[in-house]
């Protein structure tokens, strides 16, 4: 597989991806969605490929989550696919398990990235945010939904209205991580993860993971996700919202008008 934004590589059942814009902190533009989305194809309808293992490019960030410049100035012409942001979020049909190498700071749809993961280990300098709110967005790739499902819907409000930042520690004592490790040792932690989902029945793995999405919708997290993206379609519409992208885009602190 051989893509412009993302890196693949095949190390026996195992696939690595790693997202690969360093140089905007792996941010997700459209193309490198669509990207994504048929890395996960791919990876679904090879036999031979019983895990996947995804992380960012760069010692810095795992992904800022959204293109807010390329949103800025290009506008909305692909859209997301189908699955969703990075291929994932609305994704409810993998039976291979995913984990996520967080390597650095996940936000918004970063962190909403991983989330859609199975397992997320994370480097000891990881930061976690879903601060769409601080731009004029929320967090509508799954983060209101799952968040709020992994933690407890309480604590998870508390991230998602203010979108203050959390360090690795706090997250792993919240539940947002399984596993906190350090830097150097974060990739080489998840190989040994990924071959140790290796190691059991990968039909056992899947027919888990089938239950898994049935639960998730049968909890309507689906239906939830297409609300989202109509919620967000009206929050286009407004002027907070064109203010927030104009402000971070000009590194300037937004002036909400609540209109």
């Amino acid at each position: 597989m051989s893509y412009e934004y993302i890196q693949t590589e095949t190390r026996g059942h195992i696939l690595v991806v790693t997202m690969n814009r360093p140089d905007v902190y792996n941010a997700v533009n459209e193309d490198m969605h669509h990207e994504m989305s048929d890395c996960w194809d791919a990876f679904a309808a090879n036999q031979d490929l019983w895990v996947a293992v995804l992380t960012g490019a760069g010692d810095k960030a795992f992904s800022a989550g959204n293109d807010l410049k390329a949103t800025q100035q290009g506008g909305i012409k692909k859209g997301l696919p189908k699955t969703g942001f990075a291929g994932l979020s609305s994704r409810f049909d993998l039976e291979k398990p995913l984990i996520a190498a967080v390597n650095g700071f996940a936000m918004g749809g970063g962190f909403e990235t991983a989330l859609s993961c199975d397992i997320i280990l994370a480097s000891e300098n990881a930061k976690f945010a879903l601060p769409e709110v601080k731009v004029g967005f929320f967090a509508s790739a799954s983060g209101v939904q799952r968040l709020s499902r992994y933690i407890g819907r309480l604590a998870a409000q508390e991230l998602m209205l203010t979108g203050r930042t959390i360090g690795a520690e706090e997250a792993l004592r919240m539940g947002c991580v399984n596993e906190v490790l350090p830097a150097a040792d974060l990739m080489d932690r998840a190989m040994a993860k990924a071959e140790e989902l290796c190691s059991v029945s990968p039909s056992s793995v899947k027919a888990t993971k089938r239950i898994l999405n049935s639960m998730a919708v049968a909890d309507g997290l689906p239906e939830s996700l297409a609300y989202s993206r109509e919620v967000q379609m009206d929050l286009a519409r407004t002027e907070d919202f064109k203010e927030g992208v104009n402000a971070f885009v000009e590194k300037r602190k937004p002036n909400w008008v609540n209109k």
